[in-house]
């Protein structure tokens, strides 16, 4: 399976088996493994980012969260806490995904009601970074 390299600095050690024609990547997190869709590559960049550059636990790290949003439940992709409080909320998407307002308002609205002070949007090739400060969001530059 050709993966495209994505935009990260570090080069991640991924667990990918192949079980018939399908793959499968094993995310630490969740220990267990997962289709490796497009979408996953890049969540599991993040994961991998998170824990082993920022050093954040496993257990900080919450996955496919499910929230309900105007009635309708959504799953949210990545959310970093510290001590149970939401800290940053990054939504993943394929990297073939074109990054866009609409999909930076599609987060912001999972994030009114998590609450969290930073959101990043990645297609894991263009990464847009915002910080909520006084009921607004400033976009600034990811620093990694």
């Amino acid at each position: 399976m050709e993966l495209p390299k994505l935009n990260f600095k570090e080069d991640f050690d991924f667990q990918i088996k192949r079980d018939k024609d399908k793959f499968f990547i094993y995310d630490l997190g969740r220990k267990s493994w997962f289709l490796l869709t497009p979408e996953e590559w890049v969540r599991q960049h993040w994961v991998h980012y998170f824990h082993f550059v920022k050093g954040r636990n496993l257990s900080s790290l919450i996955l496919e969260k499910k929230l309900v949003l105007n009635g309708t439940t959504k799953r949210i992709d990545l959310l970093v806490t510290e001590k149970t409080a939401a800290k940053i909320l990054v939504e993943c998407k394929a990297p073939h995904i074109k990054l866009t307002e609409k999909t930076f308002e599609q987060t912001a609205r999972y994030n009114s009601i998590l609450e969290a002070e930073e959101i990043i949007l990645s297609n894991g090739l263009q990464h847009i970074f915002a910080k909520y400060v006084d009921n607004r969001y400033e976009f600034c530059q990811f620093d990694f």
